[in-house]
């Protein structure tokens, strides 16, 4: 009797099980958060802000595909499949008449099971070397690790514009580092919603994936507009079809998901009905080879 009352449990234990694994599997990878209505981008005092320094917008904009690797679709949007989805690592050249900036700088080592192009790191390397102003959408090994590697970095803070909070955050650009001292006397950056760091170049604060995320709006000379969106997208079902992480790669990256969550809820908003600002996901190669076909985009550093 008591061996036919032990196999009359196991199928509600199993239940049981069924049901905790499954709400564990809804609540860490397919649920969405409401957007709390933290954050909101003002596009108008952005396009204000590009024009309120003299001198010339940059001409084009250029780009390396410095390191490529894969992410399970599933951890790159919640509810997405379990598919591989190539990502890739980009830095980008602003080429003003007279001189060049640089948004995000790549990493120096592969993401593991990923790989890197020496050769375009080396450009991007040069071009660091030659730039004038240098700014990261957040501090990220894969964003901001380009930099810290360089051995001339002492020469290249000097024009790189890192904020507060790009700064504070050392575990954040984990397994990357900054040298020993390298940032003793170094004055980062402090804004508040939106500033302007160069003709036509605004950084708009967007903290959520990483305290010091932000934004980064281009205005080309001939009125192009762009949005490098960093790491609040990766890729850009985060903003058409508007998911953000799942919550169990929220908890790995310490990311507040109620912000970001807002962010893609607005980059949603102006997708749709300002679709000639072109939004730039940190790590979509779909994209990034689409703006180089129209010529949005340029292939590779210029000298």
């Amino acid at each position: 009797m008591a061996a036919m009352a032990k196999r009359r449990r196991w199928p509600v234990v199993l239940g049981v099980l069924a049901v905790v694994l499954s709400g564990a599997y809804y609540w860490l990878i397919l649920e969405v958060p409401a957007p709390p209505g933290r954050w909101k981008l003002d596009m108008a005092e952005v396009r204000r802000l590009a024009q309120s320094l003299p001198g010339d917008r940059p001409r084009e904009i250029r780009v390396e595909r410095v390191s490529d690797f894969k992410f399970p679709g599933a951890i790159t949007r919640a509810g997405a499949g379990w598919g591989w989805l190539q990502m890739s690592v980009y830095s980008y050249q602003l080429v003003f008449p007279s001189h060049t900036a640089i948004i995000d700088t790549g990493l120096n080592e592969p993401i593991p099971g990923g790989t890197l192009d020496r050769a375009s790191y080396g450009r991007v390397s040069k071009a660091l070397s030659a730039a004038d102003l240098i700014v990261i959408t957040h501090e990220h090994f894969d964003h901001l690790g380009g930099l810290v590697a360089q051995p001339n970095l002492a020469a290249l803070l000097k024009v790189a514009r890192l904020t507060q909070e790009q700064v504070s955050y050392p575990d954040r650009l984990s397994p990357g580092k900054f040298p020993p001292g390298a940032l003793d006397g170094y004055q980062p950056l402090d804004y508040d919603r939106a500033v302007a760091v160069a003709p036509g170049v605004v950084l708009v604060r967007a903290p959520g994936h990483t305290p010091g995320s932000q934004l980064v709006y281009v205005l080309r000379a001939d009125g192009t507009e762009y949005l490098f969106l960093g790491d609040v997208a990766w890729r850009e079902l985060n903003v058409t079809e508007p998911r953000e992480r799942p919550r169990l790669s929220a908890l790995l990256i310490k990311e507040d998901r109620g912000n970001v969550t807002d962010q893609l809820t607005e980059l949603h908003r102006l997708a749709q009905s300002e679709p000639r600002v072109h939004q730039v996901p940190g790590h979509d190669p779909a994209v990034v080879d689409r703006f180089i076909a129209e010529h949005l985009l340029e292939a590779g550093f210029g000298p």
